[in-house]
């Protein structure tokens, strides 16, 4: 169930005609969850229509919770070649960081009092891996403090329609255990967002929750993190869906440290 205050965190705008989805938390940056309508265009054409100086940062996203700043990738890309990984931060200006998403959560955080910024494509294996707390420490090596970050989780599929294996449920569950990687010691669980139906022998997951809670965990205070409240499989006037189609078609989802 969407409630009114979680609706009234998201607002739908449009540029050269084309709607696009915001979020308030992050309304000190330019920054946006497109939709479908976009397509074909390229992240540096759309970079432009945003801002008018912007030097475009984008990873080849393989599913897995590698983190690169765009020093690092201006440093170690090759000409014509992408680097791997599916999380990039900035502490510079003028800088567009693009992921690409169908199903998967498209994540965007921003530091209101030093302007860092990340942008974070989390499928259920880069979740598993925890990337989004590797990102929130990359951030904090830098200086950032938790109560000064401000997360939006865009578009992704609803949680009752991503059936997976018991098996990836597993991993799923390993990454919010409280004996986890990062040598910290992690709130308790809530209410854990995972469905098993027996009578059928299915699992349910909201990777998008599970994001959430990881977050939490991390000491991120719950109101400064706001989930989407639409679905990419069920919303299939604005989001592609590869579970919904099975083509490999992608929304892009940005934000610019340029303030």
């Amino acid at each position: 169930m969407i409630t009114n205050k979680l609706a009234t965190n998201w607002q739908w705008k449009t540029l050269n005609g084309l709607p696009y989805l915001t979020c308030n938390f992050l309304k000190q940056w330019n920054h946006g969850f497109l939709t479908r309508s976009f397509h074909p265009l390229s992240p540096e054409k759309i970079g432009r229509f945003f801002h008018s100086d912007v030097t475009n940062y984008q990873l080849k996203q393989v599913h897995s919770n590698l983190i690169l700043s765009s020093n690092e990738i201006d440093k170690f890309s090759l000409k014509n070649s992408a680097l791997l990984g599916d999380g990039i931060i900035s502490n510079k200006k003028k800088q567009a960081l693009w992921v690409a998403s169908a199903d998967c959560v498209p994540i965007l955080i921003g530091d209101c009092k030093t302007g860092y910024v990340a942008a974070i494509h989390a499928g259920w294996k880069g979740t598993a891996q925890r990337i989004v707390p590797e990102a929130i420490i990359r951030l904090q090596d830098w200086g950032s403090s938790l109560e000064n970050l401000y997360i939006a989780i865009g578009p992704a599929i609803n949680g009752r329609l991503y059936q997976v294996s018991r098996s990836v449920a597993t991993k799923i569950l390993v990454s919010l255990d409280n004996k986890s990687n990062l040598g910290k010691k992690l709130k308790p669980l809530n209410n854990i967002p995972i469905s098993f139906n027996q009578k059928r022998d299915k699992v349910y997951i909201n990777i998008a929750q599970i994001n959430q809670i990881q977050l939490e965990q991390l000491g991120v205070d719950k109101d400064k993190i706001s989930i989407a409240p639409y679905c990419t499989y069920q919303s299939s006037s604005n989001f592609f869906s590869y579970r919904r189609t099975g083509a490999r078609q992608v929304q892009w989802s940005l934000i610019i440290s340029d303030k």
